[in-house]
């Protein structure tokens, strides 16, 4: 055999070798055992996204797993944050959504079309690590806009698709903060400058102007948003929205007394997932109404435990997208507002996760008018019992958190191709 001759032939194996090596499609597998981060693999799905990638979600697939088309820079995203991939050939990914398709299996394959614009409503001067979906953004790298009261009111929720409701008090009590925090610093500071806030925006109340935002708020999702919300912003909005027009502020939050006989003057009808519930009077005691469970529970942190709901991917796509995850069973964790009152949740909304010690909910979620809710129960789901002043959660030590998972797949929920959204 001449020079010529092998040296073609060693050509044509190393050019043979180097298209098997290039494969079709990328799997982000998201189960328990092969995903070393699953956080970061939604941040990953997301930046595709925004470089205009096609993505898929394989709901209920190896726990939610993400493909993606093969492109070398894709490749190097994933190598750079650390998320485990798979490189598949086109017959690769055709058995895979032939099992999916199947009806006989319980999956499905929802399109992810756009990268949502994602605003996170939170004061201004907060930490990433004071809320737990300002952190897990930071920590996957999705990028978000923090707005707050001001451009509440002046309609910029118009530019997002997607809004997150920090931890805030709509009601216009400060978080009920007042017994065991009234003399702090910090305290004082952030009653005096919502106080200024509310007057430069034209009330003459606090609680008038976050009703306000409220409504506001609720106006975004009717026109067609998504919000999602945790721990105190979840029951204290739908409060806020059932008070419209009733003072249920004592005078060391606003000035005057309440009206008279305010419970009876609620109007539930406003309000997006509670009903019925009974507001806590008291103003030194840490708790808005009924609703939450926190001081109702007696459930050690060894047992607590939620359990999510098993819907049909095929038939109930959109529950099925926001529990996806590696398990079904995820740590409790506390928050002010830990879990909801399953007396005093609306039938009109979908319960998605519950405890089944006490019967508490932990994750639900609604529609109202064009758009969508969900409302999760807690602060940080990898701080079982959260305090003002603790130090922040460092996600590297949880990087495939059940809980977290939950926050993240609502952040990618508006991706979905809105035909895979009508029920």
């Amino acid at each position: 055999m001449n020079f010529k001759l092998k040296y073609y032939i060693v050509y044509i194996f190393f050019l043979l070798l180097s298209f098997n090596a290039k494969g079709s499609f990328i799997l982000l597998p998201m189960d328990e055992t092969t995903q070393q981060n699953h956080l970061k693999a939604y941040g990953i799905t997301y930046w595709c996204l925004s470089k205009n990638y096609k993505a898929s979600w394989l709901l209920n697939y190896r726990g939610g797993s993400f493909l993606l088309p093969d492109a070398d820079e894709i490749r190097k995203e994933c190598k750079i944050r650390g998320v485990s991939f798979e490189v598949l050939s086109d017959s690769e990914e055709n058995s895979i959504l032939d099992e999916i398709s199947s009806p006989s299996q319980n999956m499905e394959t929802v399109i992810l079309e756009k990268a949502p614009k994602i605003a996170v409503y939170t004061p201004k001067g907060k930490q990433p690590w004071d809320d737990a979906v300002t952190l897990v953004l930071t920590y996957a790298e999705i990028p978000f806009t923090p707005i707050y009261d001001e451009e509440v009111l002046n309609d910029q929720l118009l530019l997002y698709d997607w809004l997150h409701l920090h931890h805030e008090d709509f009601t216009g009590q400060y978080g009920k903060f007042y017994a065991a925090y009234k003399n702090t610093p910090w305290y004082i500071e952030q009653k005096k400058n919502a106080e200024i806030l509310a007057t430069k925006l034209g009330y003459d109340k606090v609680s008038k102007e976050k009703g306000a935002v409220a409504k506001k708020i609720r106006d975004f999702v009717i026109g067609g948003g998504f919000m999602f919300a945790m721990c105190s912003a979840t029951d204290s909005f739908d409060i806020a929205l059932a008070a419209d027009g009733v003072d249920i502020c004592e005078a060391m939050f606003d000035g005057d007394a309440s009206d008279p006989n305010y419970q009876s003057k609620l109007n539930y009808a406003n309000s997006f997932a509670f009903k019925d519930f009974t507001l806590e009077r008291k103003p030194e005691i840490y708790e808005f109404s009924d609703i939450d469970m926190t001081t109702k529970r007696r459930i050690p942190m060894e047992k607590d435990y939620f359990t999510l709901m098993e819907f049909s991917a095929k038939w109930d796509p959109i529950p099925s997208m926001l529990c996806q995850n590696h398990t079904q069973l995820v740590k409790g964790f506390m928050g002010q507002t830990t879990a909801f009152d399953p007396l005093f949740v609306k039938s009109s909304a979908l319960v998605m996760g519950t405890c089944e010690l006490n019967g508490e909910v932990r994750y639900i979620h609604g529609e109202k008018g064009k758009g969508m809710f969900t409302f999760f129960g807690g602060h940080d789901p990898e701080d079982f019992q959260h305090k003002v002043g603790d130090p922040p959660t460092v996600l590297d030590l949880h990087p495939n958190s059940p809980g977290y998972r939950l926050i993240l797949n609502n952040v990618l929920f508006p991706a979905a191709k809105k035909k895979k959204l009508k029920t």
